[in-house]
């Protein structure tokens, strides 16, 4: 499909596909998924953008939309480009403070909110502000503060736009639409500093989508993907517009808590996720191999041999496989494998999109062996998303996959840094001229932060050049490749390396609660509290144990000498961790500096 600002897509795809499911999402109350054909996505988004309108939403101007994932954001977002209004995303876990800063930031006069948590974030803030004016509420069971006598619940904001001037004022924005037009302005979760306000412009998206249909031609109109990353993450946002743009059905997680839950209702076919979700998967599984009877353990080992023997040493190869391998792997398929999928509710799965972090090998290559096929990739907000990912067959283990077509990538040789041109780059930060004279070279590449080396068209990653550690012996450690040899281990649940200008490496450590609670009850360790477990020496010597296993490849500079094991998570409330789940180092080091400084005394 051709068009040039995503204005028109809702509307073209209804025309197309009519009466044909477009949307689903879970009432929570009866448990029963709601179904929206893509006439009625078209109407929705119709109203909203009319409602827009009588509003006295301009072009150009800056929304906010506030909430967890629910059908009303997509109806706001493309109800916005209809109007060339910009709707900015805000996490739903973000604080007062950090959304004040974004109100501020790009003066966001009206804010769409989601549940009654976000409306009494917002209203906290609108109380304050000179520039938050006004609140639209998503969900219709939101108690308003007895003193709020400027929000509107949404379905009585639509109601506002039923009237033949905000129609035709709509129409002629439509008409005027411009791939120039700004789209979004999709905010950085700011480890190091103040978030910045990436700007992308339609044109962006339409590469964007351009390339994409390139390299997944796979991906069609009877495809079911679950929405369940944030759309506040470009990841999600970016991925959703192209299943928009491919006439894709789309099944609305809500809850992330309740992903367990919606999978095996919906089975979808795509759904893109960030490493943390299947190195669960993979903690998950193994400890059912490892706790299953003798018999059973081997058929479990035997299919995933099998399985890596046929799909990477053979399929991803394009070599043919001996007739008894293929023989095996499809028995395999019908049996272990089909029983795995179906637990999890991906036994329809055609392609998961994985990024936003590291992936260890070890996960990847079971994922792989077991049938569920990953598209392991990288890129970032400031790049539209997708940078590069596994092709289908003939990607390479231990890479993040094949550049895109039509992007450009370089490695600055002063210091390995991945450099990045072409449409899908923004064209800078809002507000903000020296994150942009900083961020980009004289020529226009941009600077992606991220140190890594490029084989032909296949790119490697190796670490966050500013999450790059020196220890006092003058050794460089990227921490993030300890922290991701550790991640798959079922004790561990979190890990912070700890490093920098010391003269060895350290880590914090929150171990996986239920399995080491498991283990504790099983050795016989009595315990009343998680500080009581943590504290245990039996406890400590099962988790060293399972830190020297896993680096025993490292060099000895890098290999973790002390680590201290923390009784809780680390949180995005707690400040520890972005609401993309990236540790935020500074903020870990001042909240436990005792506990760290505790590891290097003599």
């Amino acid at each position: 499909m051709s068009y040039y600002h995503f204005a028109e897509v809702v509307h073209r795809q209804a025309d197309k596909y009519g009466s044909r499911i477009a949307l689903k999402y879970r009432n929570n109350e009866t448990g029963k998924w709601l179904k929206i054909s893509w006439r009625e996505f078209a109407d929705k988004v119709m109203l909203t953008a009319e409602a827009m309108a009588e509003f006295g939403i301009g072009v150009q101007e800056n929304i906010g939309v506030y909430s967890q994932n629910m059908q009303q954001c997509l109806y706001t977002d493309y109800g916005a480009y209809a109007n060339r209004a910009v709707p900015i995303p805000l996490y739903a876990t973000s604080s007062p403070a950090q959304i004040d800063y974004i109100v501020n930031d790009a003066q966001i006069h009206t804010l769409f909110v989601g549940e009654q948590l976000q409306y009494n974030n917002a209203f906290k803030v609108q109380q304050k502000s000179a520039v938050l004016t006004r609140l639209v509420v998503f969900d219709s069971s939101v108690k308003l503060n007895p003193e709020d006598k400027t929000s509107v619940y949404f379905d009585d904001f639509l109601r506002l736009g039923n009237n033949t001037h905000a129609e035709s004022t709509v129409k002629v924005r439509m008409k005027e639409a411009s791939e120039d037009d700004l789209a979004t302005i999709v905010y950085t979760s700011g480890t190091t500093g103040e978030p910045k306000g990436v700007m992308l412009h339609h044109s962006n998206f339409m590469k964007s989508m351009h390339i994409h249909t390139l390299r997944l031609p796979e991906v069609n109109d009877k495809d079911t993907s679950m929405c369940f990353l944030p759309l506040t993450h470009i990841f999600e946002k970016a991925w959703v517009a192209y299943c928009i743009h491919k006439g894709v059905k789309i099944a609305i997680n809500n809850d992330p808590k309740m992903i367990q839950k919606t999978l095996p209702e919906i089975h979808p076919t795509l759904m893109c996720n960030v490493p943390r979700f299947w190195e669960k998967v993979y903690v998950g599984v193994q400890d059912k191999i490892n706790n299953s009877p003798s018999a059973i353990r081997k058929v479990f080992l035997d299919a995933i041999e099998t399985g890596r023997l046929y799909n990477l040493e053979y399929k991803n190869k394009g070599i043919k496989a001996p007739f008894l391998l293929e023989s095996k792997f499809r028995f395999y398929q019908k049996t272990v494998y089909a029983m795995l999928k179906r637990v999890l509710g991906l036994e329809r799965g055609k392609l998961f999109p994985v990024a936003g972090a590291p992936l260890s090998d070890e996960v990847n290559i079971f994922l792989q062996s077991v049938d569920i096929h990953i598209r392991y990739g990288y890129g970032l907000s400031e790049t539209t998303a997708t940078v590069c990912f596994y092709p289908e067959t003939g990607f390479i283990m231990g890479s993040i996959g094949t550049i895109m077509p039509d992007v450009e990538v370089k490695i600055d040789p002063s210091n390995n840094e991945i450099l990045v041109r072409g449409k899908t780059v923004t064209a800078g930060y809002y507000n903000k001229p020296e994150a942009n004279a900083q961020s980009f070279t004289p020529d226009g590449w941009f600077r992606t932060g991220d140190a890594g080396r490029l084989e032909g068209e296949v790119l490697y990653f190796t670490e966050r050049i500013k999450d790059l550690y020196k220890t006092s012996n003058g050794k460089y450690i990227a921490p993030q490749a300890i922290e991701m040899l550790l991640s798959s281990d079922k004790y561990i649940e979190q890990i912070a390396v700890i490093g920098d200008e010391r003269k060895f490496v350290s880590a914090l450590i929150i171990p996986n609660f239920p399995m080491v609670e498991a283990y504790a009850n099983q050795k016989g360790i009595g315990f009343e509290s998680r500080e009581e477990l943590v504290a245990n020496p039996e406890i400590i010597r099962l988790i060293e144990s399972r830190v020297e296993e896993h680096q025993r490849n490292l060099a000895s500079y890098e290999k973790i000498k002390k680590f201290t094991l923390l009784a809780e998570p680390f949180t995005m409330e707690g400040k520890e961790l972005t609401d993309t789940l990236k540790l935020r180092r500074r903020v870990i080091g001042e909240k436990y500096a005792a506990q760290i400084e505790a590891m290097y005394q003599e």
